[in-house]
C-alpha cells in the first residue's frame, strides 16, 4: 500500500473513521469534541504517521469547510441586536485588531524582522477565526448580546488583516502606489455593495417562485455562498469576507428552524467543517519545537501576543458595556482561535519571503494552542449562560403542545413553517401534532383513515427536514370541529394553528363552521392563517390591536410570540392600537421580551383603521390581529368583521391571532376537573 494513501476510497473513508472516532474520545476526555479532528490531523498527517497527505483534495475540503464557518455565522448573526450593538462590535473589532497588532508587531521587531514582516506579524495575530461558534449556536446562546458583539468585531478584524496583508503584499512587490490604493477601496466597496444590495433582491425572488423545493434551495444557497466566496478574490480580497457578507445578505430569508437551515447547518457540521480542522491538524510539526528550543521563544512570544491581546481587548469591551465575567470569557473564547484569516497571511508571507521556516512552524503551533483554548472556553461559558437564561421549567401537567390540522395538501409546509416559528418562540421539546380528522361514520372511515395517514405522511418528510419530531393524529368523527376538540383534549394542546381559505358562506360568523365550532368550544391560544407568501420573504409584521386586549390573561404571551416570530423572521414590528391608551401597550411592549422594538400607533376609529392604516399593507407584510372570542372583555363586533376585509384585501399574509382565555395556573387547576361550562358552551356565542 502507497504511503501516505492515494486511492480516494480509502482516503476518504479514513478520515470520516477519523470524524467518528476522535470527537468521541476528546468527549471521554472531557475536551470540546471539535478538537478531535485536529488531534487527528496531526497524527495521520505528514508531519505525523503520514498516512494523509495535505494535497489539493484535503486543501479544497478544508477550505469549503472554512467558508462554512463564516458564512453560518453570518447567517445566524442577530441583526436587530446587531444593529444595536453596532458600535460595540465596532469597538470591540477595533481593540481586538489593534492591541494584538501592536504586540505582534513588537515581538516582529524584538525578534530582528523587517518592518513589513513585523507588521503582517501583527495583523496575523490581530485576526481571529469563529471556530467556537457551532458550539455557541448548538447550545442556543447565538443572539447573546457577547456573541453578537464578538461575531461583528471578527467581520472588521478579518477585514482588517486581509487589507494589512494586500498592502504589505504590494509593498514587498513594489506596486504600492496610488492606482493600488485606489483599486483595492474601489473594488473592496463594490464587492460589499454588490454582494449586500444585489443577493437580497435576487433571493427574494428566487425563494417567491421556488415552490419550496429543498434540493434548489440548497443549490441556490451555496452557489451565491461560493459565487461570492470567488468575486471576493478578484477584488483582492480573501473568500471569507465573501462568505461572510453572503451570509448576511441572507439572514433574513433562511430562518433559523427551518428545513432549510437545518440541511446547511448539516452539511457542514457532519462533513466540511471536520476537513477543515483535519486540514489544520496536518500542518502542525510538533518536531521542530522538539529539535530547536529557540522555535520555543518565538511561539512563546506570538502566544503571548495573542492571548494577552484578546484578553486584554475582551476585557476592555466588557468593561466599558458592563458584560458579565461569564459574557467577557464568552467573547475571549470566541476571539482567541486563529485559523482562517491567520493561516492565509502566514503562508502568503512565507510565499513572498517575509517570514521564514521557524516562524511559520510558531505560528501554526500557535495555532493549534489557540484552537483548543477557543472551544474550551466557548462550550464551557456558553453552557453557564445558556444555564442562565433558561426560564423556570414549566408544569409537567401543561407540556407547550402545537395541534395543526391539516386538510388541504397545498397549505401544509407553509402551516408547518409557522409550526416550526412557533415550537421555538416557546422553546418546547414537544413534536408537532399534525392532525387530520376524518368525517365519516367509524364502521366505515377504515379507507379513509388510510388515506388521511398518507396526507399527513408529507408533514412527517417537511419536518424531518427541519429536523423536528412529529406526532400524526387521526380523528373520527361526523364533526370536523368536534374532531379537532377532542384532539385538543386528549392531547392537552396548549396552541392551535389553522389554514383559513379567506371565505366564509352565507351566515356564518367568522371563518365558517369547523374554525368557528372548536374557537367557540376551546380555550387556547388558536393562530387562524391565511398564507399568502413564503413566511421567510417577510419584511414587515404589523399587528391590529384592538382596545381592552391589554386585560386578556394571555396578552402577555401573545405579545412575546408575535416579538419572537419578528425575531425570527429578522421583520420590524408595527402596531395599530385601535381607541385606546397607546401608553398602556408601549408598557407591556417594553417590558416583554425578546427586546425588540414595536412601533406602536394609534388608530381613532375602526373606520379610520380601513381607510387610512391598513392602505399601506405590502405583499410582503404579514399581518396579526390579535382578536378576541365573543364574550370576553376585548371582543367587539368589528373583530367578526374584519379577518374578511383583511382577507379581501389580498395583500400580504394574515394571522388572527386568538389569545387563551385562562391564565396558566388556571389551567393546571382545571386537570382531572370539567372544565367550566361557560368556557366549553358559551350560549352568547349563538345567534
Amino acid at each position: 500500500m502507497d504511503i501516505p494513501l492515494q486511492e480516494p476510497v480509502i482516503i476518504f473513508g479514513l478520515a470520516v473513521l477519523m470524524f467518528l472516532f476522535f470527537p468521541i474520545l476528546m468527549g471521554k476526555l472531557r475536551i470540546p469534541a471539535i478538537i478531535g479532528p485536529i488531534v487527528a490531523g496531526i497524527i495521520i498527517g505528514p508531519n505525523g504517521l503520514n498516512l494523509l497527505a495535505r494535497d489539493s483534495t484535503i486543501e479544497l475540503l478544508g477550505a469549503v469547510g472554512l467558508l462554512f464557518i463564516i458564512f453560518i455565522a453570518g447567517l445566524e448573526l442577530d441583526i436587530d441586536g446587531f444593529k444595536k450593538y453596532r458600535k460595540r462590535s465596532v469597538v470591540f473589532g477595533l481593540l481586538s485588531f489593534s492591541i494584538p497588532l501592536t504586540l505582534g508587531t513588537a515581538v516582529g521587531v524584538y525578534l530582528g524582522f523587517s518592518v513589513p514582516a513585523s507588521i503582517l506579524l501583527g495583523s496575523i495575530v490581530g485576526s481571529h477565526t469563529l471556530l467556537g461558534y457551532p458550539i455557541v449556536s448548538r447550545l442556543g446562546v447565538a443572539k447573546n448580546k457577547a456573541v453578537t458583539t464578538a461575531i461583528g468585531g471578527t467581520l472588521l478584524t478579518d477585514t482588517l488583516a486581509m487589507l494589512v496583508l494586500a498592502v504589505i503584499t504590494g509593498a514587498a512587490e513594489g506596486e504600492l502606489s496610488v492606482g493600488f490604493w485606489a483599486q483595492l477601496i474601489i473594488a473592496t466597496t463594490l464587492f460589499a455593495l454588490g454582494v449586500l444590495v444585489l443577493t437580497p433582491y435576487l433571493s427574494k425572488w428566487f425563494f417567491k417562485n421556488s415552490n419550496n423545493d429543498g434540493a434548489t434551495e440548497f443549490n441556490f444557497v451555496m452557489a451565491v455562498l461560493f459565487v461570492a466566496g470567488s468575486i471576493a478574490l478578484f477584488a483582492g480580497l480573501q473568500p471569507i469576507i465573501g462568505a461572510f457578507l453572503s451570509g448576511l445578505a441572507l439572514n433574513r430569508y433562511i430562518y433559523d428552524h427551518g428545513p432549510l437551515m437545518n440541511r446547511i447547518r448539516f452539511t457542514a457540521n457532519a462533513l466540511f467543517i471536520p476537513f477543515f480542522l483535519l486540514s489544520v491538524g496536518m500542518l502542525m510539526d510538533l518536531s521542530v519545537l522538539i529539535s530547536s528550543p529557540e522555535a520555543w521563544v518565538v511561539t512563546g512570544l506570538i502566544l503571548f501576543a495573542v492571548v494577552f491581546g484578546k484578553a486584554l481587548a475582551g476585557w476592555i469591551t466588557s468593561k466599558i458595556y458592563g458584560y458579565t465575567v461569564k459574557e467577557r470569557k464568552l467573547i475571549f473564547g470566541l476571539s482567541i482561535s486563529q485559523a482562517a484569516a491567520t493561516l492565509a497571511s502566514t503562508l502568503v508571507g512565507f510565499e513572498i519571503g517575509l517570514l521564514n521556516q521557524q516562524t511559520v512552524n510558531a505560528v501554526i503551533v500557535m495555532i493549534l494552542m489557540t484552537c483548543i483554548l477557543g472551544p474550551y472556553f466557548s462550550e464551557k461559558y456558553a453552557r453557564k449562560l445558556a444555564t442562565r437564561q433558561e426560564q423556570s421549567p414549566q408544569d409537567e401537567t401543561m407540556p407547550e403542545r402545537i395541534l395543526i390540522p391539516l386538510a388541504n395538501p397545498g397549505t401544509t409546509e407553509s402551516l408547518m413553517d409557522l409550526g416550526f416559528i412557533l415550537k421555538k418562540a416557546k422553546g418546547t421539546e414537544e413534536p408537532l401534532y399534525p392532525l387530520s380528522v376524518v368525517q365519516k361514520d367509524l364502521k366505515k372511515a377504515t379507507a379513509e383513515v388510510a388515506h388521511a395517514e398518507r396526507m399527513l405522511g408529507h408533514s412527517v418528510i417537511y419536518a424531518s427536514g427541519a429536523d423536528v419530531p412529529v406526532k400524526l393524529l387521526t380523528r373520527v368523527d361526523r364533526n370536523i370541529g368536534h374532531g379537532i376538540e377532542r384532539a385538543v383534549a386528549e392531547e392537552r394542546i396548549t396552541t392551535i394553528i389553522a389554514g383559513w381559505n379567506g371565505q366564509k358562506v352565507g351566515s356564518q360568523k367568522i371563518f365558517g363552521g369547523i374554525i368557528d365550532n372548536f374557537l367557540e368550544h376551546t380555550y387556547q391560544r388558536s393562530l387562524i392563517t391565511k398564507i399568502q407568501h413564503p413566511l421567510n420573504m417577510t419584511e414587515r409584521i404589523i399587528m391590529i390591536i384592538p382596545n381592552n386586549v391589554a386585560f386578556k390573561p394571555g396578552f402577555d404571551d401573545s405579545i412575546s410570540i408575535i416579538k419572537d416570530i419578528a425575531v425570527q423572521l429578522n421583520a420590524s414590528l408595527k402596531g395599530y392600537v385601535v381607541r385606546d391608551n397607546l401608553d398602556t401597550y408601549q408598557s407591556v411592549s417594553d417590558r416583554i421580551r425578546p427586546g425588540i422594538q414595536i412601533d406602536l400607533f394609534s388608530a381613532e376609529s375602526w373606520e379610520s383603521l380601513y381607510e387610512e392604516n391598513l392602505q399601506e399593507i405590502k405583499n410582503n407584510d404579514l399581518v396579526i390581529l390579535i382578536s378576541a372570542r365573543r364574550g370576553t372583555v376585548a371582543w367587539h363586533p368589528e373583530l367578526e368583521r374584519l379577518p374578511k376585509e383583511l382577507a379581501d384585501m389580498s395583500r400580504g399574509s394574515l394571522i388572527v391571532f386568538y389569545p387563551t382565555e385562562m391564565k396558566e395556573a388556571d389551567i393546571r387547576g382545571t386537570r382531572g376537573t370539567e372544565l367550566p361550562k361557560e368556557l366549553l358552551f358559551r350560549s352568547d356565542y349563538n345567534d
